[in-house]
């Protein structure tokens, strides 16, 4: 089999750019919420893994950490617009400031359903931290919840990416670095 960077048409951001900007993110969530106001991450999975792993060791706060699993692409390149939640929280976020860590924000119907299904567990403020951002592919404009904000990676153009946690049908999930996937190893 060829090496994996040989699948990669070009990469976007490099594991050190990816290791600053989370640095950064992870500053940023800090600085907003004090250690009485300590977060819940949930981590929507698969996608987000090993961002939402790299910025919870960053955060200088005492954090709760869960995962919740919400598919709508299965194996395919386009988001099927219906995401199907298939894995619930253990813990429990009533009263609770939640920031959702998303690998990526493309349609923005997965991360709208989520921020839903939050609020009606009782979150008393839903935050986003997505690595990265497509907001060419918004169909649906997401409302935050309470005092929640959006914390933004890096902006990506309209390019079906892989790598650091992000997959094509499960693979390349391990790519160190953010990378467009070259068309025939899709089509």
């Amino acid at each position: 089999m060829a090496s994996l960077r040989s699948h990669i048409e070009t990469v976007l951001w490099t594991k050190d750019e990816i290791s600053s900007r989370v640095t950064e993110l992870a500053s940023e969530i800090s600085a907003d919420f004090g250690a009485a106001d300590s977060p819940v991450l949930v981590g929507v999975a698969t996608g987000a893994f090993i961002f939402l792993a790299d910025l919870v060791r960053n955060i200088q706060l005492p954090v709760s950490v869960d995962f919740v699993r919400a598919e709508s692409y299965g194996c395919g390149t386009l988001s099927s617009g219906v995401p199907k939640l298939s894995l619930d929280l253990k813990v429990d976020v009533k009263g609770k400031h939640v920031i959702l860590v998303e690998d990526i924000v493309d349609t923005g119907n997965t991360l709208s359903s989520l921020i839903a299904y939050l609020e009606s567990k009782g979150a008393s403020s839903v935050s986003v931290c997505a690595l990265l951002d497509k907001p060419t592919r918004r169909k649906v404009h997401f409302q935050l919840v309470g005092e929640g904000k959006f914390y933004r990676g890096f902006e990506c153009p309209d390019y079906f990416v892989v790598g650091y946690g992000m997959d094509f049908a499960e693979l390349y999930r391990n790519l160190p670095y953010v990378g467009v996937l070259k068309p025939e190893c899709y089509n």
